[in-house]
């Protein structure tokens, strides 16, 4: 028993980090294939973000007035779309034998992944990068980028080819 117990403290934790583009999808896939020998004896786990749903859109609308029910079927439909992505990463995993932790959280995303890769004592984060240049990057933001400066474990960005 205490052998079981030191085996479990011992084995690293890998996060990776899925959304709903191409790029994390491949980030996964090369990870598990290209990382394969490194991570055979770690766990895996696939996190995905919730952004809060946006409440102003629904309001402005329905000019403040947003039944009750409107606003419960979309945040439903918005943890459903949460569940099915951590399910698609789920398939790519299982597909080489490999049954992932599946974490989902809520919030800003990329302040989101960092809190859980720093909650669960991740080894490594495995983000994807969409490939935004610096002008994008400096308006819209990038999770890859966020996570390489706040994340408290090592960061690896795949890149996708295209």
């Amino acid at each position: 028993m205490a052998e079981e117990e030191e085996q479990k403290s011992t084995k690293k934790q890998v996060m990776v980090a899925i959304d709903e583009s191409k790029c994390s999808k491949h980030a996964l896939q090369w990870t598990l294939e290209y990382l394969k020998d490194s991570i055979a004896d770690s766990d895996i786990i696939l996190v995905t973000a919730q952004a809060p749903l946006d409440l102003s859109c629904v309001y402005a609308s329905s000019y403040g007035a947003a039944p009750f029910e409107l606003i419960n079927s979309m945040q439903e439909n918005y943890k459903n779309a949460a569940l099915n992505r951590l399910e698609e990463g789920n398939k790519i995993c299982a597909a080489i034998g490999v049954t992932p932790r599946k974490v989902l959280e809520y919030g800003n995303p990329k302040e989101a992944i960092c809190d859980a890769a720093e909650k669960l004592g991740v080894d490594l984060l495995v983000v994807g990068s969409h490939g935004k240049g610096a002008l994008q990057r400096t308006f819209l933001g990038s999770v890859s980028n966020y996570c390489v400066n706040n994340a408290k474990c090592p960061v690896l960005v795949v890149r996708s080819k295209a």
